[in-house]
């Protein structure tokens, strides 16, 4: 597999590149949008100097490392970051994103994620995932246009907030391995089935 760190990517409309610190504020401004951050495991974030430990921990100190693909989205007309998008890597392999609550319905998530894809699926790596809270159908169905396929469905006792999420797990085989899933959140939680959807 290809080791980068977080070559930046452009679409038609969106520039993806590495946070740095002077996206400080348009950083506070994505993590503290109450909205934006409902469906995700951390508390919104209140302060610019939660902001800037929440920044350097998330993504700064994540460029450190040989292989990143860690991006702030941006508006290529004004290169300011309205949200992000991300990969885990190695392991699970999976995919999650964010967004400005101002921005939403607008297929911005969408054209980002899949532009991630593609350089995922170029550096080599044979399959992405994806999971979402149940009570959060729309982030469902950007996975579902990005081409990936429900695997199954599990509860987990989310932390920091300690609430019991359900989860509804995807996947996007790169390699045409269609009988392959992930199958490390089915094993981890006892509470997990596949529905009939």
């Amino acid at each position: 597999m290809l080791c980068e760190n977080t070559p930046t990517l452009e679409t038609d409309r969106l520039i993806l590149r590495k946070f740095t610190e002077d996206d400080l504020e348009a950083y506070f401004s994505i993590m503290s949008d109450e909205k934006a951050n409902r469906f995700l495991p951390w508390f919104p974030v209140k302060t610019i100097e939660e902001a800037k430990e929440d920044l350097q921990k998330k993504y700064l100190d994540q460029y450190e490392k040989k292989s990143a693909y860690q991006y702030a989205i941006c508006l290529k007309k004004d290169n300011i970051p309205i949200g992000y998008c991300g990969f885990s890597g190695p392991e699970s392999c999976d995919v999650g994103y964010g967004l400005k609550t101002e921005f939403w319905h607008k297929g911005i998530v969408t054209e980002a994620a899949a532009a991630l894809l593609r350089r995922i699926q170029n550096a080599g790596y044979p399959y992405v995932t994806a999971t979402h809270d149940i009570q959060n159908p729309r982030s469902g169905n950007v996975m579902k246009k990005l081409g990936m396929t429900y695997k199954y469905r599990y509860v987990e006792q989310w932390q920091p907030k300690n609430i019991p999420v359900t989860f509804r797990m995807y996947q996007l085989n790169f390699d045409g391995n269609d009988s392959r899933t992930y199958m490390e959140y089915w094993n981890r939680y006892e509470n997990h089935f596949i529905e009939d959807l």
